[in-house]
């Protein structure tokens, strides 16, 4: 091969290809690297470390210093960069003349595109994992081998922050870390990567952090009670047609709750008198009521309901009346879903439509409904649909209303006096109910 004065190519030449060759392969070795590395999913290197994978080890500590890890690629692809597009120029401007930085400029754009950017990023965002497990030991060198460097870097950058008025560090995060394990789960059931009931149960699990006893308690107009003075024949007699195994006793008047009557207990009971109902003391048998304020998060309440062995508790508000019941059954349907069994009673609280919408009991949970169809409505402001329909409305409206707002379409059907006691809903746009 000859030059522009048709002289032979001298040895330096041939020297300067390799050192171009080498300076694109560590380009394309920090932009894979840094791609791999931020793409690599924690969870399965966390996994890997604690069965003793040393590399493992060596990304998530990468990872952990992820702004002093993209430092070092960043600086090293820059240097590598510049070093090969330099002395390409240098070259071919020797051998060419002054045309070389043309041609120099359009070479180097496009091996620098081709092989030291989209190859190796499509590599490393393809293969993550394997591909930061190969390059993880390398990197670490080269990160502490920049680290002066970076040092020096951080420090300028602070100051020039500093001078419009920023600081490096602050910055508030758009979303929780619960928020986002919502949001990941959330995305990979539309992507098909996990199942609808996996997904309502991961997020049952997260909610309970987030919900109170009062999100899931049955509410005292639904409550069933025994009037604590009743004659015991008359006690049993109700608490054998009831569906339920711990039943509320109130005396004088409902909201004044003073034990809790377990149907095994009442039936010991009545074995141990013979089956003569009239000689039991009910007062004796319940046990005492277990009062739980209703600002209680779910994931307390579980925890009490283990710590005490009981299953039941009545929630009040902060002026110590009545607001409800709340079971461990309730809590676990938060996980779980739906938990029926042959002595439930089937109350239909929701029944779909051909035309695609539902009629809904207004006192039907806003949780409920979204678990059941799928759907998104907000339940911040309210907890049934018939109180967030009140709450946008800003009154209580009439049979016949009809509001529009969250993408769903509310039509009140049914009202008695101040409750709303059917509403039917209507998703506006199906494409985004999927």
């Amino acid at each position: 091969m000859h030059g522009a004065g048709g002289q032979a190519l001298p040895v330096d030449f041939w020297l300067a290809v390799a050192i171009v060759a080498v300076c694109v392969a560590l380009s394309a070795f920090f932009a894979g690297s840094e791609t791999a590395l931020t793409a690599a999913s924690r969870a399965r290197m966390f996994g890997l470390e604690k069965n003793g994978d040393k590399r493992a080890t060596t990304v998530n500590r990468l990872i952990g210093s992820r702004a002093r890890f993209i430092g070092a690629m960043l600086l090293g692809n820059t240097i590598a960069n510049i070093g090969a597009s330099a002395l390409t120029t240098s070259v071919l401007t020797s051998i060419f003349g002054d045309t070389g930085v043309i041609y120099a400029t359009i070479g180097m754009t496009f091996v620098l595109l081709v092989f030291a950017e989209v190859l190796p990023k499509t590599i490393g965002i393809n293969f993550p994992d394997r591909m930061s497990l190969i390059v993880a030991r390398p990197v670490a060198f080269f990160v502490a081998a920049f680290a002066p460097v970076l040092i020096a870097v951080d420090w300028i950058v602070g100051r020039v922050l500093r001078m419009f008025g920023l600081r490096a560090g602050e910055h508030a995060t758009l979303m929780s870390p619960y928020e986002e394990l919502k949001s990941a789960v959330d995305l990979l059931h539309r992507e098909g990567g996990v199942e609808r009931s996996h997904r309502d149960m991961f997020g049952g699990v997260l909610d309970l952090e987030a919900l109170t006893v009062e999100d899931v308690m049955i509410h005292r107009t639904k409550m069933r009670l025994i009037d604590a003075g009743l004659a015991p024949e008359d006690i049993v007699r109700e608490a054998l047609a009831s569906p339920y195994t711990r039943l509320p006793l109130w005396k004088d008047q409902p909201e004044n709750i003073v034990g809790v009557l377990h149907a095994k207990d009442l039936l010991r009971a009545l074995s141990a008198a013979n089956g003569d109902a009239s000689r039991l003391d009910v007062a004796s048998i319940a046990a005492p009521p277990w009062f739980v304020p209703e600002t209680t998060s779910l994931r307390d309440q579980l925890q009490a309901f283990r710590d005490r062995k009981t299953h039941f508790a009545l929630v009040v508000d902060e002026y110590g009346s009545v607001m409800g019941l709340v079971t461990l059954e309730d809590i676990l349907e938060e996980i779980v879903g739906d938990i029926r069994d042959e002595h439930d009673i089937a109350v239909q609280g929701l029944r779909q439509m051909p035309d695609g919408s539902v009629n809904v009991d207004g006192s039907v949970p806003i949780r409920d409904l979204n678990r059941v169809m799928d759907w998104t409505i907000p339940d911040t402001d309210a907890t049934t649909i018939a109180g967030l329909v009140i709450h946008e409305a800003r009154a209580i409206p009439d049979a016949g209303q009809v509001f529009s707002f969250h993408g769903f379409r509310f039509e009140v059907l049914r009202r008695q006096r101040n409750r709303l006691t059917a509403l039917k809903v209507t998703p506006m746009n199906w494409e985004n109910d999927g």
